[in-house]
């Protein structure tokens, strides 16, 4: 069978799907519609019971999820594109970086922004939230741009550590939050990458790339 990735589009999966596209790989889409509440349907939680994307289900029938336990698959299985580093300093660069934005900038960050009941007690403030997860990105690109490569890359050259700083960037740039420079090299840089245009244009993105372009 082949493989199946469960996805929203415009979402985190989307660092994933671009990987699948950089590895020419032969896969099925299945869309999760979030906001009609597909991830907690009966169907999608056989398949993950924690009722998240990424899912990648594997030619076996077993279900991968998370989006760096993925994206560390896909590379390991898929040695020669060359998507982590052979040194093990490298390895551990990559998935810190990862950890850093599903974690924090992501989980912490733009959650009160995007799911901000999930973060209010009886009688709070939504604004106060919000400017919350606006300070919380904001310190985190911060940590970030002092840390990229001089190559614009996360490391000497692309890696899987890239497209989970994309698609936050992506975010970003969406909501029209300012990134500090380096950060926006980068975003600029995976913009420049024909996986990444493809994957943009597939889920519906083509006039966010117009607009950048223009």
């Amino acid at each position: 069978m082949l493989m199946q990735f469960h996805m929203t589009p415009g979402s985190c999966s989307t660092g994933i799907h671009i990987l699948l596209q950089e590895l020419d790989l032969l896969f099925e889409v299945r869309l999760v519609n979030l906001p009609w509440g597909d991830h907690r349907g009966e169907d999608f939680l056989t398949i993950n019971p924690k009722g998240a994307i990424p899912v990648l289900v594997l030619e076996d029938g077993t279900a991968l999820t998370e989006f760096q336990a993925i994206a560390w698959w896909l590379a390991r299985a898929h040695p020669k594109a060359g998507l982590v580093p052979d040194d093990p300093l490298g390895q551990a660069r990559v998935l810190e970086l990862m950890d850093y934005v599903v974690g924090t900038v992501h989980m912490q960050g733009f959650a009160r922004l995007f799911t901000t009941e999930c973060f209010l007690p009886d009688g709070g403030d939504p604004e106060a939230v919000k400017q919350q997860g606006r300070a919380l990105i904001a310190e985190a690109f911060d940590v970030i741009d002092r840390r990229l490569h001089d190559s614009g890359y996360v490391l000497s050259t692309f890696s899987i550590a890239d497209v989970a700083l994309f698609y936050v960037t992506f975010w970003a740039v969406h909501l029209g939050l300012p990134l500090p420079s380096r950060c926006e090299r980068h975003y600029r840089l995976m913009l420049d990458r024909p996986a990444v245009a493809q994957i943009l244009m597939e889920e519906g993105y083509g006039r966010h790339l117009q607009a950048v372009a223009g």
